[in-house]
């Protein structure tokens, strides 16, 4: 019979499979060497299927635990390794991924207080923080928010429109030319028309274009703004977004995915001032935040706005149920069954608390100044601008856009660097992302000349 995880004997199942585990990534990663593996797809897809073999056998195969995880880290990208830098996909914490085996050991739904009866009550204390975070404690600046657990951000974008809609009626969209595609994408599943966007002529939402569309479009309208692009991480000017919106009576979305972790930081909140007079708030834990996938939050100004969300299924929210004191956890999510992600950012905000977190955010920033200032010294090098998070955009001096390519694409082939790529200024740059706050000064000299190597002249 086969052991299971939870219950009394669970922990002493699980440790000599921990083992396995721990030791299997250890091997996997050594085999890798280097921050992603070598070869390209084809080559890669044809370890794993050699590993993998018959996916689903007559009779199992009690090695399957360590050959399979070893397979999975010999051919993953490492977002640890300090040349692993092309997306907004950070090394976890150690705390926080120890704390995410803990969820999943007990397995608790969050979508009833029986399935859930601590996790529920951990969600409700640990959501109050992070939305007195965003905007402020209860009561100040007529606010009364709430903050709900999502999948990421492109969940809670979607939701932040659902609401508008659900609030507004047949809302309009109106972003920038740099807004994430996840907000024209809910557009379209929920029936909305399609988004009006204004320009980004320097990478942020341009205010006098926005208040030409707001003073011609018929109401209501709903305003997305970013703090944190994903190809620069520029942040939009949120004080006159805001401004903008409260005199003509728009609704205001922010999109902090990816800023939002400035929050923590006291040196950097202030490049988020702004943020709290937004209606909702896109918050990604799993990016500025070190959260293993999926830590996403959307933070509510008014928390009667998360009414619509509102559902009864008798199984799992009975009136008398409620009345009586269990409480109805239907509304705080489009989804049913629900894991208890708020777990490990608990443990993480306790563990570290204010000042580590902001530490975190702080190195990280630091360590993009300081790539940014060693490719403007560069001679063979083009910087796009200086860093405002921990997004540098960069380029071979003289480059043509397919050699651009071509040199990200060589060194992925061969598994030496993952680097991002951005188009702005009708031109394509290479993009480093910053979140790993152990990168220090040799790694980004290294990652440079890793590029300069792989340019032809």
């Amino acid at each position: 019979m086969s052991p299971l995880a939870s219950g009394p004997q669970g922990p002493d199942t699980l440790r000599p499979l921990l083992t396995t585990v721990l030791d299997a990534l250890k091997t996997g990663a050594a085999t890798r060497d280097g921050p992603l593996p070598a070869g390209g797809p084809t080559e890669v897809a044809a370890r794993l299927r050699e590993a993998l073999g018959d996916p689903f056998p007559d009779h199992g195969d009690e090695d399957a635990l360590r050959t399979l995880v070893q397979a999975l880290a010999a051919g993953a990208a490492d977002p640890a390794d300090p040349l692993c830098t092309a997306h907004l996909h950070c090394p976890p914490l150690a705390v926080a991924t120890a704390a995410d085996l803990a969820a999943s050991v007990l397995n608790p739904s969050l979508d009833s207080w029986d399935q859930a009866p601590a996790a529920s009550e951990l969600e409700a204390q640990v959501t109050r923080a992070l939305t007195t975070e965003v905007y402020g404690k209860a009561g100040q600046a007529g606010t009364d928010g709430d903050t709900l657990v999502t999948t990421g951000g492109t969940e809670s974008n979607h939701l932040a429109l659902l609401l508008a809609r659900e609030h507004h009626g047949h809302t309009q969209l109106i972003c920038a030319e740099n807004a994430h595609h996840s907000l024209r994408r809910a557009t379209w599943l929920l029936g909305l028309p399609e988004p009006v966007t204004v320009p980004a002529p320097a990478g942020t939402m341009d205010p006098a274009a926005l208040g030409e569309a707001l003073t011609a479009l018929p109401g209501p309208l709903l305003v997305a703004a970013t703090a944190g692009t994903t190809d620069a991480g520029l942040i939009d000017p949120l004080p006159d977004i805001a401004t903008l919106c409260e005199t003509h009576g728009a609704r205001l979305h922010i999109d902090a995915a990816y800023g939002g972790g400035l929050l923590f930081s006291d040196r950097h909140r202030p490049k988020l001032d702004g943020l709290n007079r937004a209606h909702t708030v896109t918050l990604d834990l799993h990016k500025l935040g070190w959260q293993p996938i999926a830590a996403g939050l959307l933070a509510v100004r008014d928390r009667h706005d998360l009414a619509p969300l509102g559902h009864h299924a008798d199984y799992l929210n009975a009136d008398d149920d409620t009345e009586a004191g269990l409480p109805d956890l239907l509304g705080r999510s489009l989804r049913t069954t629900r894991r208890p992600d708020i777990l490990k950012i608990a443990v993480t905000l306790k563990t570290l608390g204010r000042t580590g977190l902001g530490d975190l955010v702080d190195q990280v920033c630091a360590r993009a100044t300081e790539f940014a200032e060693l490719i403007h010294r560069h001679p063979h090098f083009e910087l796009h601008d200086r860093p405002t998070i921990s997004t540098v955009l960069f380029r071979p001096t003289d480059a043509t856009d397919d050699t651009v390519a071509a040199v990200r694409r060589t060194l992925l082939t061969e598994g030496r660097a993952v680097l991002g790529r951005a188009r702005l200024d009708n031109r394509l740059w290479l993009k480093a992302t910053l979140l790993n706050p152990h990168t220090g000064a040799d790694d980004l000299t290294a990652l440079l000349k890793l590029v300069e190597g792989h340019t032809p002249r």
